[in-house]
């Protein structure tokens, strides 16, 4: 077995880097090994994937991940800890193929391997955006599993209908099936934040809803149906159709009632109605 982090190493580690996590990268570190070998069983790993993980840190949960996957690619954007990591990994779990990318996670758009699965705590102010950004640019992921905050893990396996149900839920549809998986307790992060945490598991379509240009066209009707929530589809699409009633036809094309609003629709409504224009 990989020699986990504890509470102790984890504050010996920052001690000694100087490093104290920030809210502005939206970083909390996971300090308990059980949870770590919880959150990795969640993920429903194989063991022969090649997992990507966004924002390692200290390395608890890269560590944990490195106990059940074939291969782990983490991507850290803090230099200090980036500089710790290999050493951390080298020492706790030797023989392992580990890779380390230093960049924002946001501006990577090449691996050394293409990932089979993406596990990671999410930094909570970047969370949708990075998640998004790695399914759009590397389509070899198939499965996945993500530590956020509560509030947005419930907005990303939200169904329609329902009043948190949004731009993240529809656009993480375009991908994959999610479901939530689990709450995470505040005491297990160091600092301890002050908002309760959740994971979402998510499993890629099996057949893609279309190709790249459908999905931009899918996106922005999305962003223009929630962007005004509480009006009517005809009314909160008109700048985008061009004119309420182009909206209306468009919609009607689409099999779509025109008085409907955007939290009713599922992922392939808002792609039909992006097939309709």
């Amino acid at each position: 077995m990989v020699d986990l982090l504890g509470a102790v190493d984890v504050r010996e580690l920052a001690s000694r880097l100087d490093v104290t996590p920030t809210k502005k990268l939206g970083q909390n570190f996971v300090t308990d090994p059980n949870t770590i070998r919880r959150i990795v069983s969640a993920a429903k790993l194989g063991g022969q994937e090649t997992v990507v993980e966004i924002g390692p840190g200290l390395g608890s949960l890269t560590l944990g991940l490195l106990e059940v996957a074939e291969k782990v690619i983490a991507v850290e954007i803090d230099p200090k800890m980036a500089a710790e990591l290999e050493s951390t990994i080298a020492k706790r779990a030797p023989g392992k193929n580990f890779t380390l990318v230093r960049d924002d996670a946001l501006k990577v758009f090449d691996l050394p391997a293409a990932p089979d699965a993406l596990v990671a705590n999410l930094p909570y102010n970047i969370s949708v955006p990075v998640l998004l950004h790695f399914l759009e640019q590397f389509p070899s992921i198939q499965t996945g599993l993500v530590l956020v905050q509560a509030e947005v893990a419930h907005r990303l396996a939200a169904e329609p209908g329902s009043k948190i149900y949004g731009i993240p839920s529809v656009k993480l549809a375009w991908y994959a099936e999610s479901a939530l998986a689990g709450n995470v307790g505040r005491n297990i992060f160091w600092p301890v934040p002050n908002v309760d945490s959740a994971l979402v598991y998510f499993s890629k379509r099996a057949v893609p809803l279309g190709d790249e240009q459908l999905r931009l066209k899918t996106f922005e009707v999305a962003d223009a149906a929630f962007g005004q929530r509480r009006k009517t589809l005809r009314q909160a699409l008109s700048n985008w159709a061009g004119s309420a009633a182009e909206a209306e036809r468009i919609l009607t094309a689409a099999g779509i009632s025109p008085q409907a609003r955007g939290e009713e629709l599922d992922v392939h409504q808002f792609v039909a109605i992006a097939r309709a224009r």
